[in-house]
């Protein structure tokens, strides 16, 4: 009888296939001068490999086929979606592009979505949202692209830019979001005007990069704000689809402004688009940039005309009032939390050891979506109060103005 460690006191045919399992995938030859691993480049490893899988997926849970593929740094996985970096280009000092492949979860995506990326860093997970660059594919075409842009501090951002090579396996999430052209009426026969500034360049590059592979570029203006020429991005490939497509124009406004706000104004929109009211605009950028298009749009009544994707948390147009502890009552199962009652609730519920699902802590993607059974809260994007019972709220975005009791989706 095999010797097991002291977690399986009785042995069991399961478990000894488990382990002689783990222990052939996970067994690697070191040839000398760093030559690659000979099992894995030829056909019997491969085969190999898939045999293995399927074995693991008869015998065991999923958890446990999950974990014994997930010691060989593959994309395969039962039921998680991962991706093999293919390629790192460096667009600018500061931005990355990580064209990945793939594996057979993915459903695809539409121009100007965006996926969440995971990172386990120092044993806690980090979760963030990047935007796809990529044209819109479907479930069968697994190549997409993201960019990230490398954030002082920001440990997820490093941490790709830094230690992220090609043959690198990461978790990622379906594509979600709705900075879409099918967001537009008719988008193809309307006049288009794309406003970013900075990074918000990528989700617009998605998009143009999918209306030229559709033969469907027609009058499009697109206004780029940066601060200097090095740190614009896919420019040259901007170019060079302009040359193609007659019906695009594309303007470059340099300026001074750390948010890419400074050299924006109402004036200067108008010289380079005078009919910038008549055509339906999509804008993404740093959030003073974003703040005054919006005020220009709001004032002319052409809101219904503007489409947005933030990368930020706006500025709050409230702020709460409640003072002092909250409580908390959750379900599922069924405790009570002492909250401090400042800031939002999915920063509350952490600071107390609770887990919720989330994405991207700004009110974008809904992941931390959960529903309130009783209480009060304030929207800290509105600046807007609720007491109705039973409505669904997003925890990164919302603030306690009462106890409360809340039905929450907690990470696994």
């Amino acid at each position: 009888m095999p010797s097991y460690p002291p977690a399986y006191s009785v042995y069991s045919p399961a478990l000894d296939a488990h382990l002689r399992i783990g222990n052939l995938l996970s067994r690697r030859c070191s040839p000398p001068n760093g030559e690659s691993d000979p099992l894995r480049e030829t056909t019997f490893g491969r085969e190999l490999r898939s045999t293995a899988l399927k074995i693991a997926q008869r015998l065991f849970l999923d958890r446990s086929a999950s974990f014994v593929l997930d010691e060989l740094g593959t994309t395969r996985s039962l039921r998680e979606l991962r991706a093999r970096v293919v390629k790192v280009i460096d667009e600018t000092p500061d931005i990355k592009t990580f064209v990945l492949e793939a594996n057979r979860h993915w459903r695809g995506h539409r121009a100007g979505q965006y996926v969440t990326v995971d990172v386990e860093l120092d044993g806690v997970r980090h979760r963030r949202c990047y935007s796809l660059t990529s044209a819109s594919s479907d479930q069968s075409s697994r190549r997409l692209s993201i960019a990230v842009k490398r954030v002082p501090g920001g440990r997820v951002s490093t941490f790709l830019h830094e230690r992220v090579r090609p043959g690198a396996v990461l978790n990622i999430g379906h594509a979600s979001g709705d900075f879409v052209l099918d967001a537009v009426p008719s988008a193809a026969s309307q006049s288009l005007l794309l406003l970013s500034g900075g990074s918000g360049v990528t989700p617009v590059l998605s998009i143009l990069r999918d209306l030229d592979a559709r033969d469907a570029v027609g009058d499009v203006v697109f206004v780029h704000h940066a601060r200097r020429a090095i740190d614009v991005a896919f420019w040259a490939e901007l170019l060079s689809i302009s040359r193609r497509r007659p019906g695009l124009r594309l303007e470059l406004c340099l300026d001074e402004g750390d948010d890419g706000s400074k050299g924006f104004t109402e004036e200067g929109l108008m010289a380079l688009v005078p009919d910038y009211a008549s055509r339906h605009t999509l804008l993404c950028g740093p959030s003073g940039l974003m703040a005054r298009v919006e005020r220009m749009w709001a004032q002319r009544g052409l809101t219904e005309r503007l489409k947005l994707e933030r990368f930020g948390s706006p500025t709050p147009l409230g702020s709460p009032t409640h003072d002092g502890p909250v409580k908390v009552r959750l379900t599922g199962p069924e405790r009570t939390r002492l909250t401090s009652g400042r800031g939002s609730l999915l920063a509350q519920l952490e600071a107390v050891g609770e887990r919720p699902a989330f994405g991207c802590r700004v009110g974008i993607c809904h992941t931390c979506t959960c529903t309130k059974r009783s209480g009060t809260v304030m929207n800290l994007l509105t600046g807007l109060t609720s007491s109705r019972a039973g409505e669904a709220i997003q925890l990164c975005v919302s603030a306690a103005m009462s106890d409360l009791h809340l039905e929450l989706q907690e990470t696994t």
